[in-house]
This record gives C-alpha cells, sequence and structure tokens, in this order.
C-alpha cells in the first residue's frame, strides 16, 4: 500500500475510534458523524453508470438524506437493486465439454437439472433421438451452455443460420473458434441458446400423439403371423388396439381431415394429416362422425370403435405415417 494512503487509512480509523468513544460517552451522535461518502481518501474512478472502483469490485455511491436510511440494510438493498450486470458474463461462452455416465434410474430431465440446462441442449449435443432408450453405462457430453448442434446445409451462410434461430452470428463465431465467417456444407456447429423444433421436442420425448382409444395393444407394429390367411409372416404397419365396440376414437393429434370412406381391408376408415409430415389411419370403425375437410383438435372423438373391414373383432388398427413412411406410433404416443 502507498504510504499516502496508508496514512489516510489509519487516520480515518483513528478518527472513527474516537467518535465512537465520545458516542459512547453521550458526547457526539455518532449516526451524524458518519457520512457514507464516496469522497474517501483513497483514489477511487468512476465508472460507467455512476459506480466506482476502488480497491476492488466497483461499487454504487450511497446518497441518503439522513444517514440513519444509509445504514438501513434495506435502504441499502434498495438503492443497489438494479445494478447492470457486466457484458462478459452474459455473452456465451467458448463451448467446451464434460462427460457424464448415466446411472440406474437416470432420466434427461433429472440430469438436465442437475446441470443446468434444458433438455433440447442434451438431446441435440448426444444425437438423442427416443429419451426413453436411456442405457445405464451411456457416456452423454455435457456442455457448458445451452444450445444446439446444426449441421450445415448447402447454401448455408453464417448470416442465414444465425438469422433462422435469432442467433447473433458473432456469438456463433465465438463460442465454435470459427476465424472467418464462412461455414462447410455438413460441418456441425454450435448454436448457442437455439432450440429444437417442438415437433422434433414431442416425437423424441415419445409425446406426440395421445391414445386415439381407451384399450390395450393386440397387434404391436413390425412383422407378425397374420390371422389372413393364418400363419402367414406380414409387416403390420400399424398398431391394433383392443376395445369394446362403439368406445369413441379421438383425433391422437389436431389435424385436417383428408379422407373418410370404406374399403375391403380398413372397413370404414379415416386419414388426418398434421403438421411436419404425419398422418393418421384410424381403420376397422362401426361409425365415422367426421367430413373429409374438417379440422380437428387433439381428443375430439372422430368416430366408433368397430370390426369392419378386414377384422377378427372389436379393434382400432392406428397407422402412423411420417412423409409417406410407416413409423412405429407406440415410440410417439404418451
Amino acid at each position: 500500500m502507498p504510504q499516502s494512503e496508508y496514512f489516510y487509512t489509519n487516520a480515518a480509523l483513528r478518527l472513527l475510534l474516537i467518535y465512537s468513544l465520545l458516542g459512547v460517552l453521550g458526547m457526539v451522535d455518532i449516526s451524524s458523524a458518519l457520512q457514507l461518502s464516496p469522497e474517501y481518501p483513497f483514489d477511487y474512478q468512476k465508472t460507467a453508470g455512476g459506480a466506482k472502483t476502488g480497491m476492488g469490485m466497483s461499487y454504487y455511491e450511497i446518497s441518503a438524506a439522513g444517514t440513519e436510511d444509509a445504514l438501513n440494510p434495506l435502504t441499502v438493498d434498495a438503492l443497489l437493486e438494479g445494478a447492470p450486470e457486466p457484458v462478459e458474463y452474459s455473452q456465451p461462452q467458448m463451448l467446451f465439454y464434460s462427460a457424464y455416465t448415466v446411472s440406474q434410474g437416470d432420466t434427461i430431465g433429472e440430469i438436465v437439472r442437475n446441470f443446468g440446462l434444458n433438455q433440447d441442449t442434451l438431446i441435440s449435443l448426444n444425437g438423442i433421438k427416443n429419451s426413453r432408450l436411456l442405457r445405464i453405462g451411456q457416456v452423454l457430453r455435457i456442455p457448458n451452455q445451452d444450445g444446439i448442434l446444426y449441421t450445415v446445409k448447402d447454401g448455408d451462410t453464417l448470416g442465414s443460420i444465425a438469422e433462422k434461430y435469432r442467433a447473433d452470428p458473432q456469438d456463433i463465431q465465438r463460442v465454435n473458434e470459427l476465424f472467418s465467417e464462412q461455414v462447410n456444407v455438413g460441418s456441425s456447429i454450435f448454436i448457442p441458446g437455439a432450440r429444437l423444433e417442438w415437433t422434433d421436442l414431442q416425437e423424441i420425448n415419445g409425446d406426440l400423439f395421445i391414445w386415439p382409444v381407451r384399450g390395450y395393444i393386440t397387434s404391436p407394429y413390425g412383422y407378425r403371423s397374420s390371422p389372413f390367411p393364418p400363419g402367414n409372416r406380414q409387416f403390420h404397419t400399424g398398431i391394433d388396439i383392443g376395445s369394446a365396440m362403439g368406445t369413441p376414437i379421438k383425433a391422437a393429434m389436431s389435424g385436417r381431415v383428408s379422407s373418410t370412406g370404406f374399403n375391403d381391408v380398413s372397413g370404414n376408415f379415416v386419414v388426418i394429416s398434421h403438421h411436419s409430415g404425419y398422418r393418421t389411419l384410424y381403420a376397422h370403425l362401426s361409425v365415422i362422425r367426421v367430413k373429409s375437410g374438417a379440422y380437428v383438435k387433439t381428443g375430439e372423438r372422430i368416430g366408433d370403435v368397430g370390426s369392419t373391414g378386414l377384422s377378427t373383432g372389436p379393434h382400432l388398427h392406428f397407422t402412423v405415417y411420417k412423409n409417406g413412411l410407416t413409423v412405429n406410433p407406440r415410440v410417439l404416443m404418451n
């Protein structure tokens, strides 16, 4: 400490001790003697916004009508409320990872809560396609910030990628240590703060569709021994849900009814087109309760369970198409 600063410090402490002793003796009002003033004999420098710096972190001048108010901690907190956060604290930082090994009972929700991240980040960076299929012993990459991985496509620029995800191009450069705005097709870059598409996240979490009818699965998706003719190996394009005759059938997700009708295989059927390339088929209905072109909400009644067409008993055949190809409905149902 410089000699001048040492002198002023000790002088101030001695003066404070004298005032305290006089205050105890009732000779001086200590509260009026103590002034929380910025003009303390150190080399303080003002910073942006009125903050001052001394021997440590910046501080804000406390100017109160009465010293008693200035000495009140509640008043001090109120005066300091709203102090700006330093820019470097909120800027995305260079990306780095730690590793986490999945233990028994772990879920994605619990893991991200423990690391202060969102689900989109963990799912994207680890290429998780089904969040219900975490394996004990699986090693996950845990980043130091939220965001998702993006694979650069033909025609992409740093600016167009940033605009798509409402990100700052400079933040993307900083996080990925890019020395220019050039991005290479096929490369993966981290977009800080970006989120997955809602439908992608719902699909991965198996929450995209509700159960279209109350019942139990009598025949799963995939290859099976067909009842028509018996013993013939056949690929089953959906799932069969057994239920009582006349049980209400509901739209598994909102969308527009693209067709209704009857054929020898499906019997009475309804097809609904949804967003993101999804389409659902409801077959073997006893009654159709919607018309082609109608918009239906999730859970809205579209028909009743029956056994029309090629059927062995009352049930709903439920098929899900994604961009024209069948997918297993069960992994998309909550």
